[in-house]
């Protein structure tokens, strides 16, 4: 089991990473929680990392936090959420936030995130709500951004993340173009669509 990797971080277009340990270059999956908080390309880069075995692949997915990991797997013990619809999850919402909203049954709320219908919601908030009975919510802590100058591949890239967690790429366009402001980076822009989307 790879449970956590230190390396240089080569490339990052959500949700993929690509890290080089030792001139091992590590392909990665990472909800956009984690993606606020990654340093520049070329910096080095620590992650708490989950395996994924199938069949067909070995999937690695990565966390800037223990929390963040956690959650995650306390998610894919859900009957009907795999690793994929756990990513989606972590993307839409921060992991505080996520804890109140099944806390307060807010069905309404989890069906706005890709993947999530009604029965799916329901499902989470029975099984999640005994699992996150002790669990301790903070102030989450979110690293800034560089802006990029570049508007048009900034909305772009943003764009072409949310389609990757699962939203329409109508629904992707519609969410971003909504709250689109000059000089916001792609990271400030799915960040923003995606709370745009859950509200």
């Amino acid at each position: 089991m790879i449970g956590r990797i230190s390396g240089t971080l080569l490339e990052k277009q959500p949700p993929q990473l690509l890290v080089d340990v030792g001139g091992i270059a590590y392909e990665l999956e990472a909800p956009m929680t984690t993606f606020y908080t990654l340093p520049e390309i070329g910096a080095t880069v620590t992650l708490h990392t989950h395996l994924v075995v199938r069949e067909d692949a070995h999937l690695l997915f990565a966390f800037g936090s223990e929390r963040e990991r956690l959650l995650f797997r306390t998610l894919l013990k859900v009957n009907g959420v795999g690793a994929r619809l756990a990513l989606a999850i972590l993307s839409s919402v921060e992991s505080d936030d996520f804890v109140r909203v099944i806390h307060d049954g807010n069905i309404a709320q989890l069906t706005h995130i890709p993947g999530v219908g009604k029965k799916t919601a329901e499902r989470l908030i029975i099984e999640m709500r005994d699992r996150l009975k002790d669990w301790e919510t903070t102030t989450p802590l979110v690293s800034s951004t560089t802006a990029s100058n570049d508007k048009t591949d900034a909305s772009n890239d943003a764009i072409s993340a949310l389609i990757a967690l699962g939203y329409k790429p109508q629904e992707a366009s519609k969410y971003v173009h909504a709250v689109a402001a000059d000089n916001m980076s792609s990271e400030e822009l799915i960040r923003a669509a995606l709370k745009a989307s859950v509200k």
